[in-house]
């Protein structure tokens, strides 16, 4: 099994659920590489990236 999943640790044995996954997210990630830009959307990092939006530096939690 050399052919490991992105971001996959070297040299460790990976469970199917582990490598199951660690595909999944790579899908995931290319999926959302994959949208267009937001147009009309706040410049910069989202920002409810944390979970709490955050506006000029200051955050406030749902």
């Amino acid at each position: 099994m050399t052919d490991l999943p992105p971001n996959a640790a070297r040299g460790k044995a990976l469970t199917p659920a582990a490598r199951r996954a660690l595909e999944e997210a790579a899908a995931r990630q290319a999926a959302a590489e994959a949208l267009p830009p937001e147009e009309g959307g706040p410049k910069g990092p989202e920002p409810t990236r944390y979970g709490d939006w955050e506006r000029k530096g200051l955050a406030v939690d749902f």
